[in-house]
């Protein structure tokens, strides 16, 4: 006999109401409440009834957003954004994050929502082609900026490679010619490769030629390794007159440790990003960057998803559409002598903030 929603609340040990709102994506709950309750579904193998819903409404109107974390501006930025582009098509959206960790980016797209879902919007970064059969095989689903998926299912596609060469361009014509490059060496990303592809394009456009020391390896894509590659370059002697972060929240990092270190931002050292959090526009300086087009992308991405649940079957096959993007010069790359507020500030005590 088929376990039901009360076997799995005597398993786990809570009520039948909150077991409920498990299902139901209720976001105020103890993590470790929910981790029993996704125990006990998991040893029970059940499955949810939503049929009384779904005959209501052919669809269970829930979408899933599937980013790898909230903490990053980015990404906490986009699911607002993709929360807004479905509510006035009536869609629910429920929050799910993977850690960056493969098996998580599968079992999202498998687990115990699977049944609650019509669809997905998914940011794969662990996933490889090896794991093409398991999105083919997943539900309707459109993936957004990884290119590695392409013709998998509908696509909506940041344009990594032009990104990052026009910000480069930029600061080649502010007259800055050694550039610190950080996420450039980054491994298990494609967008890592696509954005130093750009960025060597454009330094080889203006002739140059770049030390590889220059394209620095980070142990994450936010703050904090932001500071610490920043700070290793110093300590190495090596010398630079700009910083690209391949993300605003890795630039945002180097521009705090070079202005911890009494480096001014932009007099000896221009600092951009990519993404234009609004981190970046409260930053001291405020920081330029690429703009990817963010709110395009929700709303691309939410209108195919629900073209593809009502349209499953489509004779046009899968779609493909890349965000337009738009450079965003603050003041992290303007002439110094419009800056004389931001000069060279004297080091301070360190505060623990790493």
């Amino acid at each position: 006999m088929p376990a039901t929603m009360r076997d799995v609340a005597a398993r786990a040990g809570v009520s039948v109401k909150t077991v409920s709102n498990f299902f139901n994506g209720y976001p105020y709950m103890r993590e470790e409440t929910r981790a029993r309750i996704g125990a006990a579904v998991e040893e029970l193998d059940y499955r949810v009834n939503v049929s009384a819903r779904s005959l209501r409404r052919g669809s269970s109107g829930m979408i899933s957003l599937i980013v790898p974390e909230l903490d990053q501006a980015y990404f906490a930025e986009l699911a607002q954004e993709v929360i807004d582009a479905a509510a006035p098509l009536g869609l629910t959206v429920l929050v799910e994050t993977t850690s960056y960790l493969r098996e998580r980016e599968l079992d999202a797209l498998s687990g115990v929502h699977r049944q609650l879902i019509d669809g997905a919007i998914f940011d794969p970064l662990a996933l490889g082609p090896d794991d093409a059969p398991d999105l083919a095989r997943s539900l309707p689903l459109v993936i957004i900026g990884e290119r590695q998926f392409e013709g998998l299912a509908d696509h909506v596609l940041i344009a990594d490679e032009e990104v990052a060469r026009r910000v480069v361009e930029h600061l080649l014509e502010i007259g800055r010619r050694t550039i610190l490059l950080l996420g450039a060496g980054s491994p298990g990303t494609h967008t890592a490769v696509l954005r130093r592809r750009g960025s060597e394009a454009a330094l080889a456009q203006a002739g140059l030629t770049t030390d590889e020391a220059l394209f620095v390896e980070v142990d994450g894509w936010n703050r904090d390794a932001g500071a610490r590659a920043t700070a290793r370059a110093l300590e190495s002697g090596l010398r630079f007159d700009a910083v690209f972060g391949f993300n605003d929240a890795l630039a945002l990092g180097a521009q705090w440790e070079l202005l911890e270190r009494g480096i001014a931002v932009p007099g000896d050292v221009a600092v951009a990003g990519v993404d234009d959090t609004r981190d970046a526009r409260f930053a001291h300086p405020t920081l330029t960057t690429m703009s990817p087009g963010r709110a395009q992308i929700a709303r691309l991405a939410v209108e195919l998803l629900a073209r593809r649940i009502s349209e499953p079957d489509a004779p046009d096959g899968f779609v493909s559409v890349t965000a337009d993007f738009e450079l965003i010069v603050r003041d992290s790359t303007r002439s110094p002598s419009s800056l004389a507020s931001l000069d060279r500030r004297p080091p301070r005590q360190k505060d623990g903030l790493r």
